[in-house]
């Protein structure tokens, strides 16, 4: 494709469209991955090219003259039409500065092109004024390029008829070299036959995977009103537990007025023990007394009795509250978790339904 005569000026790496022959709106991609982009200067011919080869094939093989425009349409993406091959290339680079350096060099290249035109034409008229359009008669003239060596070049000046001539004649030959074969093309669409039949088969997995994630989502729903319907029963307990906390108190203050109580018993038998030493005027009243401080004594174990069942009671109250918190804490944060799993599955739903 590239002969000795040909020297790459600027290369660089991007990916290669060519605009739909059918529709003419949408962007067909020429390989893959990133291919290297380079201009060539033809010294002998003095003319420019774009050259992009993916593996023994030419992507891009355009010729660059005066009239032709690059166009940026993107941040990161340009295009240019080449006429001769009737189609339209587009770059895709991965950064703006690429594309702006790429550019650059493209309104570089056309200049130095229009500037050998228009050098060719002057030589030619002063060689030859009568000189027949449509020969193939080449004449030699320096010329030094913008973008060679700096030292002089070699250049075939000829018309644009000419011109036109030999890139039909090059084209004729290529075409009967076969460098444009039926059998890439049919290799090529076969490798597109192949991607099609992998997109479709990535197209149903996905589809299976919504299925999935839709059961999922229903379990998750039903698993979610089951963890909503406990939530309302153990508030509706805790509710009841409120009874309960009233009851507590009760206890609390009857407790404390047992204690007083006993207190004041006791405070009561001592006084009648330190009366016991003293003098009794009779017997029946020693006995009297006696008596009724046996009868305090066991009023007050009766009362000490009393006291423990509370505190008993009030310690059981008090642990099966803290169970029934601790049941509600752990029932709130496997809700928590359910609510943040299904608000990831409805957000893949949404990406899924999206794309």
């Amino acid at each position: 494709l590239l002969s000795c005569r040909e020297q790459p000026i600027f290369s660089t790496r991007a990916h290669v469209f060519q605009i739909d022959p059918a529709t003419k709106r949408n962007w067909i991609p020429a390989s893959k991955h990133a291919l290297t982009v380079s201009y060539f200067y033809d010294a002998t011919r003095n003319v420019y090219r774009i050259i992009s080869v993916g593996g023994t094939k030419a992507i891009i093989n355009s010729t660059i003259t005066p009239n032709m425009t690059f166009t940026k349409t993107s941040q990161k993406f340009g295009q240019w039409a080449d006429s001769r091959a009737n189609t339209v290339y587009g770059l895709g680079f991965a950064s703006e500065q690429h594309l702006s350096q790429f550019a650059e060099k493209f309104q570089e290249v056309k200049e130095a092109a229009r500037l050998a035109r228009e050098k060719s034409q002057d030589k030619t008229e002063l060689t030859n004024p009568a000189l027949n359009i449509t020969s193939h008669q080449v004449l030699p003239s320096p010329i030094i390029s913008s973008n060679g060596p700096g030292e002089d070049k070699l250049f075939r000046s000829q018309s644009a008829d000419v011109e036109i001539t030999t890139e039909k004649e090059r084209l004729k030959k290529m075409l009967s070299e076969g460098s444009v074969s039926e059998v890439q093309w049919e290799a090529e669409f076969f490798s597109l036959q192949d991607n099609n039949n992998k997109l479709v088969a990535a197209l149903h997995e996905a589809n299976a995977n919504v299925d999935q994630w839709k059961k999922q989502l229903s379990a998750y729903q039903e698993e979610t009103e089951t963890l909503r319907q406990r939530v309302a029963e153990l508030e509706s307990q805790g509710t009841h537990d409120s009874s309960s906390e009233n009851n507590k108190e009760e206890l609390s203050q009857t407790l404390e007025e047992l204690e007083l109580l006993i207190k004041a018993k006791d405070e009561e038998i001592q006084m009648l023990k330190s009366q016991k030493c003293g003098r009794w005027e009779a017997e029946g009243e020693r006995e009297e007394t006696l008596q009724k401080l046996q009868e305090l004594e066991a009023r007050n174990a009766e009362l000490e009795q009393r006291l423990h069942l509370a505190e008993q009671s009030l310690a059981e109250t008090l642990a099966e509250r803290e169970k029934m918190q601790s049941e509600v804490t752990k029932v709130a944060e496997i809700m928590d978790v359910k609510i943040f799993e299904l608000s990831e599955i409805r957000q893949g739903l949404a990406k899924l339904v999206e794309s």
